[in-house]
């Protein structure tokens, strides 16, 4: 379905969703029109029998007219399943029990069933097409993500006379350096670096969150946003299958391959079940006849009992209770990569962080300045010019502090760093030492503490210390609240792994409430930490998850039980290593993704159960020879029907 627009060249690859659409749509009125007309044809038919004395043969023509316009699909499927060798399904099992009850009524001494017949065909389509809109609007709330697909893109470059020459083409002929501009209200198309321009985007059909983010030059875009306000010129980092919009299409078509125990389990169960049934019902058929019982009675409650056992609630309502589950999420912009990870984040309760950019921002910034000979004002700005050409963090937190070194005037001269120590440098006619004590012991200042927990940064001028500053790595403003959410939700034990120092880890983890912590490792003892702590749970029976930001927590995501990948959206291996994906930075949706797989597995044990209680309680009614074919009927289609419309729950996360 890959054609090109006559206008502008563009692949119309999301025709294929929409004609999708379109078709079920199609479908979808065609059945509802099929009830209707048989629903009016059967109560004419009801009141034929009523009203004249017709034939056994002479009825049978009056109701065969309805049946047919009802059950034609239900009989082509099970005679194909025939032909195919895969003859029990449910199409096999509706197809019998409803042709027997048209023929029951030629039997010596039987009634007739002709309407009970049509009416169990015309409420298996009912059933049908209340799984049809289900799983509808399960497939809608998946395909919302399906959205962030770009139609094109507007690709930028110098003509011969040095004028700019804007073109359209499809997102797959851009290449990585090349130049594209986005308009206000276009779908960014690949993901790049502004360098040119400044806008808001809007985010929610990746993250979830509705407030625009706002960008500019020399900020990332992600594909998949949309360009609210101010014309982008971005330049192209990543070709379109590599692209953010790229990962996040195939890991949504893909999640429905992972099932989850429960699906895995009916699909196998429905297999070895339905000939069990077909075989009980002939049993039940000819074995109490041989014994000297009326075959007619027998027959009709064999037929009932293939009705009551026709696994349709089970077989539609579990996938389609993941199906909505992993829907909802993604609306909350959680994407979990399939239904058999649901079933391991909904055991979890062991929860282990990384620190720097999942609880914190992994961006330092200044926190507080004590001074000792000059004022606070003073010490920033000696600190931010000696750390002016800095690539470190640390004097990044420190032009931060103090924006208006660039354009104060001072000159900054004889820049010496000092490997491991700090940085010396000449601010107009003063010698000015910033670093650690180790700088401050090598220059002879004599230094102080400070009773603040982060990195102090000491700052001496002309030999003579003038104060420290003290830098931290800034807690996201969510993440005790994520904690706080995680331990009501009985996860009992939360870690946080970091390389930070013992003090810092230990200041983090009191503001946040958490169980544990370790500091000071390296990035292979976290390896080596999930693993100790994984064995202790594998003893309890428990999963743990890990949850990274995804840029070098690639071999710990893949470790743990579940991987959780924050704000991983522009990091590869993220995408490719995290089992869980969150699309925006917070740490609570971790507790909200763990709230929604268990509401999930709850509905889905719920159908379960309604299904299994309702058919044996109808069973031991029809071996008793009290249950009716409505009965039957509500049995199998009316439970189907609740268990159904149980699964949608899951759609609103």
């Amino acid at each position: 379905m890959e054609k090109n627009c006559e206008y502008c060249g563009v692949h119309a690859h999301h025709d294929e969703h929409h004609e999708h659409e379109h078709h079920h749509e199609h479908n979808t009125r065609e059945q509802l029109r099929l009830i209707i007309i048989t629903a009016v044809l059967l109560i004419g038919a009801v009141i034929v029998e009523h009203q004249f004395a017709l034939e056994t043969w002479q009825l049978l023509l009056v109701y065969l007219v309805p049946y047919i316009i009802i059950g034609h699909d239900t009989l082509k499927e099970a005679a194909e399943g025939l032909l195919e060798g895969e003859p029990f399904n449910e199409h096999f099992l509706m197809s019998i029990a409803t042709i027997g009850a048209l023929c029951i009524g030629f039997l010596p001494g039987a009634e007739t069933q002709f309407p009970e017949a049509v009416f169990v065909m015309l409420f298996f389509q009912v059933g049908e097409l209340f799984e049809g809109y289900a799983e509808g609007k399960s497939r809608d709330s998946i395909a919302h993500l399906m959205e962030i697909k770009p139609d094109y893109a507007t690709l930028w470059s110098k003509d011969e006379g040095g004028r700019g020459k804007e073109m359209t083409v499809a997102p797959d002929e851009v290449k990585v350096g090349d130049t594209i501009i986005i308009k206000p209200g276009e779908r960014v198309p690949l993901d790049g670096v502004i360098i040119d321009g400044t806008s808001a985007l809007n985010t929610v059909a990746l993250t979830g969150e509705s407030l625009p983010r706002d960008v500019a030059e020399a900020d990332e875009v992600i594909s998949g946003c949309v360009n609210l306000s101010g014309v982008l010129r971005v330049r192209v980092t990543k070709p379109y299958g590599e692209s953010t919009v790229s990962k996040i299409i195939k890991l949504v078509e893909d999640a429905g391959e992972h099932k989850s125990q429960s699906e895995t389990f009916i699909t196998r169960f429905a297999r070895i079940y339905t000939p069990i049934v077909v075989f009980a019902a002939i049993a039940l058929a000819v074995v109490p006849t041989l014994l000297g019982g009326t075959f007619s009675t027998w027959l009709y409650r064999a037929l009932m009992f293939l009705v009551v056992s026709c696994p349709c609630a089970l077989v539609i309502s579990v996938p389609l209770t993941f199906f909505g589950g992993i829907g909802g999420a993604s609306r909350r912009g959680i994407l979990i990569k399939g239904a058999n990870y649901m079933d391991v984040l909904a055991k979890v309760r062991t929860v282990v962080f990384d620190k720097t950019g999942t609880l914190t921002h992994g961006k330092f910034a200044v926190t507080a300045v004590h001074p000792d000979a000059i004022d606070d004002h003073q010490l920033l700005h000696l600190a931010a010019h000696v750390e002016h050409f800095s690539t470190h963090p640390i004097g990044a937190a420190l032009r931060d502090a103090f924006p208006d070194e660039a354009t104060d005037g001072c000159e900054v001269s004889d820049v010496r760093e000092m490997a491991g120590q700090g940085i010396i440098a000449k601010v107009g006619d003063r010698e000015v030492a910033v670093g650690n004590t180790k700088l401050m012991d090598a220059i002879g200042a004599k230094w102080h503490d400070c009773h603040h927990t982060g990195t102090i940064i000491h700052v001496a001028i002309n030999g003579t210390y003038a104060g420290h500053i003290v830098i931290n790595d800034q807690i996201k403003a969510d993440s005790a609240e994520a904690i706080a959410a995680l331990h009501t939700l009985g996860v009992n034990r939360t870690v946080m792994l970091t390389g930070d120092r013992q003090e810092v880890a230990d200041n983090v983890a009191k503001q946040l409430g958490l169980t544990e912590y370790h500091a000071e490792l390296m990035p292979a003892d976290k390896v080596s930490k999930v693993e100790e702590l994984s064995t202790v749970n594998y003893q309890q029976a428990t999963p743990l998850a890990f949850v990274g930001d995804g840029i070098n927590d690639a071999p710990v995501l893949a470790r743990a039980d579940i991987g959780i990948a924050m704000g991983g959206l522009g990091s590869d291996a993220a995408i490719e290593a995290a089992d869980v994906v969150l699309m925006d930075d917070k740490p609570s949706k971790i507790a909200t993704a763990i709230g929604i797989a268990r509401r999930t597995l709850a509905i889905a044990r719920q159908n379960v159960w309604l299904a299994i209680g309702i058919k044996l309680a109808v069973l031991v009614l029809a071996a008793f020879g009290v249950a009716t074919m409505w009965m039957a009927v509500f049995a199998d289609v009316g439970v189907t029907v609740l268990a159904v419309l149980n699964a949608m729950r899951t759609l609103r996360a």
